[in-house]
């Protein structure tokens, strides 16, 4: 349970959270068009008679608008409707050719479903939680309108318009800022590995309607309000902290909230009003007599369910129990399909080069792929070649750290110069001296005349001093110009010491 509560001038509050996340399915075209769905063409570009809505021009459904559908409802482990029917939502606006738009009220594609957002103590949530999600339904986007400087004229880009949408409606069942976002991450990862959604977020391919209550602990729900087209999880969550603390001040100060829809305004983090919010009979919903019912087969959800990825949550089980990665490392390689794309294809080439099980590997290659290169790759800035940084490359890096030839710092040492120039890391260690010594006679060599420099020490490590190992290794080391290999200096001087 989320512990986050606004402390207002009469006591705690509690913030009541849903979203409605629109998530453009990922189709080359529209809903119930052949117009292309490409992103950045020039205004008014991607535009059919059935979108500009000339007369007699009657909408086709696009099954893969629908399968892609069914199969982000079976990733979130809801219930498919075989039968679903779209519907008119009256209303006109400039953007919307014609005056109406199709979607589906009354029988959605995709029923009650959920997800899980993960614990995270420092982030705010202290346990799992199961986020319920009460409907998808596929809808059309509307088109974009564009102002000039001066507010005298408006202009209308139709490229979006027909566009399909995933109307993802979450239930009331978010308590915190943080709650939301891992909400809206989570769900981005899931439509990203199914492949129903880009996720782009800054390319309004994905954007959150944020409805924000407050209530006394234990009380009824409060009225809520709903900020539109919020286009980033950052600022889902600063419409949460904001709106929360507003609507808590407006109540105590002796107003009421009203239901109303409002617009996030990114510069100075505040909402303000839009319009009154509606309700479902201000549109006048009615079956679309255009459309005949969707009804699906159970051969075609069969392979809908058979074409599902391994999903963020089953990976990461896999990862941990069978892998051994920490939990931690298990959630962030999970969290994005680049991430676990890259771990996995540089875990099976360094698998295949030292000849071991992915689970001898997993945690060496978690390790460098989440901390060791960022970091090198971050310090070199523009420096870097990222094209250098093949799997074969870093794989030959990390065999020959595995092996015991090169230090932690030398393969970082290593790492940079292929970055930069591209050469062969075997041939880099060779030639710019980069190996670790691990000849047992040279390091007992420097070890003998260490110990005889320092018999005094060498006493007091003998009677219990035993902290005086570490700088009986430091002095090894520095003797080797810190070439050494720790483990065979470690392994003598243990040896030597207890004799």
């Amino acid at each position: 349970m989320s512990n986050y509560r606004i402390q207002g001038a009469t006591g705690e509050w509690e913030v009541v959270i849903g979203l409605e996340v629109h998530a453009q399915v990922t189709s080359n075209a529209k809903l119930f068009s052949g117009a292309s769905t490409a992103f950045g063409s020039e205004p008014n570009a991607n535009v059919s008679l059935i979108d500009a809505a000339m007369p007699g021009m009657l909408p086709v459904p696009n099954a893969e608008c629908i399968r892609q559908a069914v199969r982000t409802g079976m990733a979130i482990e809801a219930q498919i409707n075989k039968y679903s029917r779209f519907d008119r939502k009256n209303y006109f606006y400039a953007d919307l050719p014609q005056g109406y738009q199709i979607s589906q009220l009354y029988h959605p594609i995709v029923g009650e479903g959920q997800l899980t957002i993960e614990k995270d103590e420092k982030g705010g949530i202290p346990e799992d939680k199961i986020i319920g999600i009460e409907r998808i339904h596929v809808e059309q986007d509307a088109g974009k309108l564009m102002h000039d400087q001066h507010p005298t004229m408006s202009y209308v880009d139709l490229n979006r318009c027909g566009v399909a949408l995933m109307e993802i409606v979450s239930k009331a069942d978010m308590r915190s800022p943080a709650e939301a976002g891992a909400y809206v991450r989570k769900l981005r990862s899931i439509l990203r590995y199914v492949g129903s959604c880009d996720g782009n977020m800054e390319e309004g391919s994905m954007r959150a309607d944020v409805n924000v209550s407050v209530r006394k602990v234990g009380d009824p729900l409060g009225t809520r309000t709903e900020t539109k087209n919020v286009n980033s999880v950052r600022f889902v969550m600063q419409v949460i902290e904001y709106e929360a603390n507003r609507q808590v001040d407006l109540i105590e100060d002796g107003g009421s909230v009203d239901q109303e829809t409002r617009l996030f305004d990114v510069a100075s983090g505040t909402t303000r009003t839009m319009r009154s919010k509606e309700d479902a009979h201000d549109y006048r919903y009615f079956p679309d007599p255009d459309l005949l019912p969707v009804e699906l087969e159970d051969d075609f959800l069969e392979v809908c369910r058979a074409s599902l990825p391994e999903l963020p949550d089953a990976k990461r089980t896999r990862y941990i129990e069978e892998l051994g990665l920490s939990d931690y490392n298990a959630s962030v390689l999970t969290a994005e399909v680049e991430t676990f794309g890259r771990f996995e294809t540089l875990l099976s080439e360094v698998a295949s080069t030292l000849g071991k099980p992915d689970a001898k590997v997993a945690t060496q290659v978690a390790n460098w792929a989440l901390s060791v290169a960022p970091g090198v790759i971050k310090s070199l800035g523009d420096e870097a070649d990222l094209t250098n940084a093949t799997p074969a490359a870093q794989a030959a890096i990390l065999k020959m750290q595995d092996a015991g030839d090169i230090s932690g710092g030398q393969a970082k040492e290593i790492f940079e110069i292929v970055l930069r120039e591209g050469r062969a890391p075997d041939e880099i260690a060779e030639a710019e001296g980069l190996k670790q010594v691990s000849d047992t006679g040279a390091i007992e060599a420097a070890i003998d005349e260490i110990l005889a420099g320092n018999q005094d020490k060498v006493e007091q490590y003998k009677a219990g001093k035993d902290k005086l190992f570490g700088f009986f290794v430091g002095q090894t080391m520095k003797a080797m110009q810190g070439k050494a290999n720790p483990q065979v200096v470690n392994q003598i001087l243990k040896d030597k010491l207890a004799g």
